[in-house]
């Protein structure tokens, strides 16, 4: 038997062993495998894998400095690794796929397993394996069960830091309906402004809801193009539960009595007043998000910065005119440009007025999608990001 067919051999075995490790974790942690496979994993994805899985990428799509292997290292993220062995990190499908036989969900890969690239018949495949001791280079795989939940062992596909503030922060409302949600009307002792722990007494329909978003008044968000009212922004001023409910009775004198809400101020962003708004706290999103690139062509503006701010920069929030309608979705990574500036060209005697081209500057991570418009987070960027700056698929 030669080397090279020990070594197939080897890799055959390889892949049918991480296959077996991963089937038998499945089955004895089906409640941490079961959250996994809820993560968003698009059609187009689960396709692109399988291609890739089938016949790998060509050797013109991996990064220049590609490694040989890559041992998964705790803080890693697919975006990260993506980076490490692909040209474009949104690409992760390719990662994915080129390891589909190995990796059943792309959310399952944990610290301490080893990529290693494979580079034959002028394609790659990474394959998952763990080197046995001593560095040798020969792979040697093992069954094993992993008992620990995924969200504090499994690497993200981005740094999840960067956006979990803003999940429960950054809203747009589809209407104005902060006008009529339920409204703090008074201050324990008659304070002006109300800090973390502080009572707070409220009224309006509350339903069976016990834990709000504190807001205050809402701005509306405009296309920049149009003109059209695409939702309302609120500012995020903090958290608050409910003590004890309102109620009306009857008073002393016969007539009816209100009595509000009693909560208490959980968090706080900015100090909380009279007239400000409650919104329930939504069920807790996904915490892991797939990059990928749009299936279809998608461009648009950036609407507003989130926050005070004239400009932002690289990890801050920007709002999108374009939303689940327009078919962007959770994950996606879009293209940033800089608006080409007009100068007069000086070497023409007439001096007219030209346009400089639109330059490519950065790129946008989608994490929140409303229906018209949505949020993402600055991933890189050259140039500060104003209102109006436009957006496309990478």
């Amino acid at each position: 038997m030669t080397r090279r067919t020990r070594f197939d051999s080897r890799a055959r075995l390889a892949v049918r062993s991480t296959a077996l490790a991963l089937t038998l974790g499945a089955a004895l942690t089906g409640a941490a495998f079961a959250e996994a496979g809820n993560f968003p994993i698009t059609a187009q994805q689960r396709g692109t894998a399988q291609q890739v899985a089938s016949a790998g990428v060509p050797l013109s799509e991996l990064a220049p400095n590609a490694p040989d292997s890559y041992t998964i290292k705790r803080g890693d993220t697919l975006w990260a690794i993506s980076g490490i062995f692909l040209k474009s990190p949104w690409r992760w499908p390719e990662l994915w796929g080129m390891n589909l036989d190995e990796i059943r969900n792309p959310h399952l890969i944990y610290p301490g397993q080893v990529l290693f690239l494979d580079k034959t018949g002028g394609r790659a495949r990474l394959r998952l394996a763990q080197p046995a001791d001593g560095g040798t280079g020969v792979v040697k795989l093992s069954p094993r069960a992993r008992g620990t939940a995924i969200d504090g062992d499994a690497i993200p596909s981005i740094p999840f830091h960067l956006i979990e503030p803003f999940l429960n922060e950054a809203v747009i409302f589809e209407n104005n309906e902060l006008a009529l949600a339920p409204r703090i009307v008074a201050t324990q002792e008659g304070r002006v402004l109300l800090s973390r722990g502080d009572t707070a007494y409220v009224r309006g329909e509350l339903g069976n809801n016990t834990a709000f978003r504190i807001f205050r008044e809402p701005r509306p968000l405009k296309d920049p193009s149009t003109g059209e009212i695409l939702g309302y922004e609120a500012a995020y001023v903090g958290a608050t539960e409910s003590v004890r409910n309102g109620e009306t009775r009857t008073g002393s004198d016969g007539k009816p009595e209100i009595i509000p809400a009693t909560f208490t101020v959980t968090s706080i962003r900015q100090e909380a007043n009279v007239g400000d708004r409650l919104a329930p706290v939504p069920a807790r999103e996904f915490s892991n998000y797939a990059p990928h690139a749009p299936a279809s062509p998608l461009a648009g503006q950036i609407v507003s910065l989130y926050g005070d701010a004239l400009t932002a920069g690289q990890n801050q929030i920007v709002a999108l005119n374009r939303g689940a309608r327009d078919g962007v979705e959770r994950g996606h990574v879009l293209a940033l440009w800089r608006a080409g500036e007009r100068v007069i060209d000086k070497t023409d005697a007439s001096r007219p007025t030209i346009k400089l081209p639109d330059e490519r500057h950065g790129l946008l991570f989608v994490f929140r999608v409303f229906d018209r418009m949505s949020y993402a987070l600055i991933l890189t960027v050259k140039d500060p990001v104003r209102p109006g700056d436009r957006f496309s698929q990478p």
